[in-house]
């Protein structure tokens, strides 16, 4: 969400970035925010003047009782109470025009860094780099389900008796696989500084509204019926939501936090015969991780993160790229954002593996996450960034490092995790 001031100064700026965003629906919101901070403005000055006159008033029947003028004072009176009227109906007005004012604010995108491309969808992200050589081997790579078959390490159709399509069983060394993975990512981001968190899996409605945008909870969020409760996507949104309504002293910045936690997502939508088995799926687990620090060092942790997830990969020798997202492919609140997506063998081609993501103080804004230090008291800045998301990382990891026998391949990184195997057959 926006500064309101900054709406009411840069009005052009403003339009020009949904506009960017190829988001002209949104135009009309710029016109109708700045016409409700006027009537806001307009209530609050009205309502502070009717106060003061009722002060003066109110001393006005005091003196013309002690002078006996009973009939003048009830006169005064008379203003008093319909002064008291108006403050009563311009303060529910008041209300009106704030939820109203609120409403169309939060649906206005953030103002994205200059240095994002332009474009309308994914289709116009741009490769910024390649990290490892993609190779196709001379043998067939299987569809990634098969691959988890052939070890009995998949079993969807008893998932769909038990819960429905998007979800599945993993078992065995595929199960272990799919464990060691998350476990060798969160004592790789332990060892870069980050402090190990395993936050609740549930949040309320005010912090699934302030990590992110209408249009995305609508999309992905499943609610508790009953209660103010939803299942988190992501466990950026409980990590980020933990410094809600607080005031940070500068010097304990920045904050840097990894964590695990199951994601659950509607996952709405066809999808083609890649996104089938488990690539797109309601139920996954993941290790995150996600900075809050001061406005001037967000672009540093950016790179940072990134490079994180980048370097993970690589330790598990899978290649990776990175793309820049365009305009059109960054979420309402991102400033600026980039994919790290891994290579597919099978497909020949790279698929997407993580997203890392900074959100300036959008998500600060909506849940007051302050900084108070030498220049007063500013909102943060919050970033976040995927680690790994298994088992849709367990596909670029099968991939490649399966074997011309059929045997996968165990990197040396992840090989303390699965009890010291080279291999699995």
């Amino acid at each position: 969400m926006l500064d309101i001031k900054f709406v009411r100064e840069n009005p052009d700026i403003v339009r020009q970035n949904i506009k960017n965003k190829f988001q002209d629906r949104k135009l009309p919101l710029v016109d109708e925010v700045l016409e409700l901070d006027i009537r806001n403005r307009e209530i609050k000055k009205e309502v502070e003047a009717l106060r003061a006159d009722r002060n003066k008033l109110s001393k006005q029947i005091g003196a013309l009782m002690g002078q006996g003028k009973k009939e003048e004072a009830e006169a005064v009176k008379a203003q008093v109470a319909a002064s008291a009227e108006r403050v009563a109906a311009l303060t529910e007005e008041e209300k009106d025009v704030e939820a109203r004012l609120k409403k169309a604010m939060m649906a206005i995108p953030n103002i994205i860094d200059p240095s994002v491309p332009i474009g309308k969808d994914d289709s116009e992200n741009v490769e910024v780099q390649k990290y490892g050589e993609p190779v196709v081997p001379d043998f067939e790579i299987p569809y990634h389900a098969e691959i988890m078959e052939r070890f009995n390490g998949l079993d969807l159709d008893s998932a769909r008796k038990v819960a429905g399509n998007g979800f599945y069983y993993l078992m065995g060394d595929i199960a272990r696989l799919h464990s060691a993975v998350i476990s060798y990512a969160r004592d790789f981001m332990i060892d870069r500084g980050f402090t190990y968190c395993v936050p609740p899996f549930m949040i309320r409605s005010d912090v699934v509204t302030g990590v992110m945008s209408f249009e995305e909870m609508d999309a992905m969020m499943y609610k508790i019926e009953g209660e103010d409760l939803y299942l988190i996507g992501t466990s950026e949104h409980s990590m980020i939501g933990k410094f809600i309504d607080t005031i940070i002293p500068s010097d304990q910045l920045p904050k840097t936090l990894t964590s695990y936690s199951p994601c659950f997502r509607k996952e709405k939508g066809a999808h083609g015969i890649e996104e089938r088995g488990v690539y797109r799926i309601h139920q996954f687990e993941k290790q995150e991780m996600i900075v809050v620090c001061e406005p001037e060092d967000s672009m540093m942790w950016f790179d940072k993160l990134w490079q994180n997830t980048v370097d993970l990969f690589r330790s598990l020798d899978i290649p990776v790229r990175t793309l820049e997202c365009c305009s059109g492919d960054l979420a309402d609140l991102k400033v600026k954002s980039v994919d790290v997506e891994a290579w597919s063998p099978r497909q020949k081609k790279y698929f997407e593996v993580g997203s890392c993501s900074n959100l300036g103080d959008a998500q600060a804004r909506r849940l007051k996450i302050r900084v108070v230090g030498e220049k007063g008291k500013y909102f943060a800045h919050t970033l976040n960034n995927t680690v790994v998301a298994p088992p849709r990382m367990l596909i670029a990891f099968l991939e490649n490092n399966l074997q011309a026998d059929g045997s996968v391949r165990i990197p040396e990184a992840l090989r303390p995790y699965m009890g010291g195997k080279t291999e699995i057959r």
